[in-house]
C-alpha cells in the first residue's frame, strides 16, 4: 500500500507535475499523493475555481483549511487518485511546524464552536433589524428617528455580513448543510444577497489570497493598481488607462461608497441569473419584499428607496475598510506557489485585539489567524494569536499587528504608492 493507504500506483516528479496546470488538464497533489481533478473539479461542492487554483501544486494545507471532516473527503479522491510525489518538495521545517501546529490547534479545542456565542451575535443582529423598524413605527419620520433607524439597520447589516460569513466557512456547526440552512436564513433573506456568490469569490480568496488573476478581490486593475507588481504590469500594457496616480484620492468616491450599493448589487443578480440559482433569487427576492412591504406604508416609496440606499452606502463603508485594511497593504503578486503559512502570512496582518475592535470587524482583526484556520469559530482566533507569531517568529516570517486607525490609513497609503509606481513606469514605457 503507498501513502494515505492508497495501492501503489505510478511515481512522478513534481518537473512532470507541474505541466498539469491548464484549465483541461489539471493535477494536484495532497499528502504527497497526485490526484487528477481535471474532471472533478467541476463537480467540486466548492466550485473548479478554489480548487483549479492549485493546478500542478501542492494542495495539502489548502485541503486540510477548507475541510473538516477528511473521512468523508476521501470517497472522493480514491476514484481521481493517479500515483504519488516521487519525492515530496513540501516536507520542509516551517511546514511540519505548522502542521504540527494545527494539530495543537485541534487538541486545545480551538475548532470546537461555542453555539452560545453564535446565538448571541443572531439575536443581535435581529435585534437591531427590530430597533430600526420600531424607530419609525413609534418615532415618527422626523430626521432624528430617520438617521437612527438607518444607522440601526446598517449596524445589523454589517454584523449580519460578519455572522454569515462564519457559517460560510462552515466554522459554526462543521456540518455542510446545517451552516448553508442558517447562512441562508442570514445572508439571503436578511441581508439580501446570494451565499452562492459570496462563496464563490470568497473560497477563492482563501486559497489563494492577493495572488493576481487568482483572488477575485484584486482583480481591481479597471480602478486601482494594488501592489508592487500589479503596478508595473498594468503601466507596460496600456498605453491608455486610469489616471491611477490619482487613485488614493478617488477611492472616497468609487470605492467604499460604490462597493455595495453598485458593484456587489449588480454582481450577485448576475451570478443568480447566469447560473440559474432560483433559490438564491428566492431568498434574496423574500428579503426585499420584506423590506419595501414594512417600510413603504411608513415612508412612502420614495423615501424608501432613498433610506435603502443610505443604509447601504454606510454598509459599504464599514465593510470596505474593514476587509481592504487587512489586505490591500500587504503583498501582491503572481502565483509564486508559496507554502500555505508564507502565502498567507504576506497577504494578510491583524489589527489589535479590543472588544470594541473584536465586535466592530466581526473577529476579522485576526486575519492571520482566519486565514490560517478558516474553519476556526471566531471567538477562539485570539487563542492562537500568541502561538501563531512564536511560529512566525521562528521562520523569520513578518507578523504585522495594526491600530485599527493605522490600517485604515495604510489603506490610502498604499493606494498612493501604487498609483506612483504605475506613473513611474507608464512615464518610463509611454512617453520617453
Amino acid at each position: 500500500m503507498g501513502r494515505g493507504g492508497f495501492k501503489d500506483k505510478k511515481e512522478y516528479t513534481w518537473e512532470e507535475i507541474k505541466k498539469h496546470d491548464k484549465r483541461d488538464d489539471r493535477w494536484l497533489v495532497i499528502s504527497g499523493e497526485v490526484y487528477n481533478i481535471t474532471n472533478w473539479s467541476k463537480r467540486h461542492p466548492g466550485g473548479p475555481r478554489v480548487i483549479g487554483h492549485y493546478s500542478g501544486q501542492d494542495a495539502t494545507d489548502a485541503f486540510r483549511a477548507f475541510h473538516n471532516d477528511l473521512g468523508e473527503v476521501q470517497k472522493y479522491l480514491k476514484p481521481i487518485h493517479i500515483g504519488t510525489v516521487l519525492q515530496d518538495e513540501d516536507e520542509s521545517e516551517l511546514n511540519t511546524d505548522f502542521r504540527n501546529l494545527r494539530e495543537t490547534a485541534d487538541k486545545m479545542g480551538l475548532f470546537k464552536p461555542s453555539y452560545f456565542f453564535f446565538m448571541l451575535m443572531l439575536a443581535h443582529i435581529l435585534a437591531l433589524e427590530v430597533m430600526a423598524y420600531l424607530t419609525l413605527y413609534y418615532f415618527g419620520t422626523g430626521w432624528g428617528p430617520f438617521v437612527a433607524s438607518i444607522i440601526f439597520y446598517a449596524t445589523c447589516q454589517v454584523q449580519n455580513g460578519w455572522l454569515q460569513h462564519d457559517f460560510g466557512h462552515l466554522s459554526v456547526f462543521h456540518h455542510r448543510i446545517w451552516d448553508k440552512v442558517f447562512q441562508y436564513f442570514i445572508f439571503g433573506f436578511i441581508k439580501g444577497a446570494s451565499p452562492h456568490w459570496w462563496n464563490h469569490m470568497h473560497y477563492q480568496h482563501h486559497a489563494k489570497p492577493n495572488v493576481m488573476d487568482k483572488d477575485p478581490d484584486v482583480r481591481v486593475e479597471k480602478l486601482f493598481v494594488v501592489g508592487e507588481v500589479m503596478p508595473i504590469e498594468v503601466a507596460k500594457k496600456q498605453k491608455k488607462s486610469m489616471p491611477y496616480n490619482h487613485q488614493h484620492k478617488y477611492w472616497f468616491i468609487v470605492g467604499p461608497p460604490l462597493l455595495f450599493p453598485v458593484y456587489f448589487q449588480f454582481m450577485l443578480f448576475r451570478h443568480i441569473f447566469t447560473r440559474k440559482l432560483w433559490v438564491d433569487l428566492v431568498v434574496v427576492l423574500a428579503f426585499y419584499i420584506k423590506f419595501f412591504v414594512l417600510y413603504t406604508p411608513i415612508l412612502g416609496l420614495g423615501w424608501t428607496l432613498v433610506y435603502y440606499e443610505i443604509m447601504r452606502v454606510i454598509e459599504s463603508h464599514w465593510f470596505t475598510w474593514v476587509a481592504q485594511s487587512n489586505h490591500i497593504p500587504m503583498d501582491v503578486d503572481n502565483d509564486k506557489a508559496k507554502p500555505w503559512l508564507k502565502l498567507q502570512m504576506h497577504a494578510t496582518c491583524d489589527v489589535e485585539k479590543s472588544f470594541f475592535n473584536d465586535w466592530f470587524t466581526g473577529h476579522l482583526n485576526f486575519q492571520i489567524e482566519h486565514h490560517l484556520f478558516p474553519t476556526m469559530p471566531r471567538h477562539n482566533l485570539y487563542k492562537i494569536a500568541p502561538l501563531v507569531e512564536s511560529l512566525c517568529k521562528k521562520h523569520n516570517v513578518p507578523y504585522k499587528v495594526k491600530p485599527l486607525w493605522t490600517a485604515f490609513r495604510d489603506v490610502v497609503t498604499s493606494l498612493k504608492h501604487g498609483g506612483e509606481l504605475w506613473e513611474a513606469t507608464y512615464h518610463a514605457h509611454h512617453l520617453s
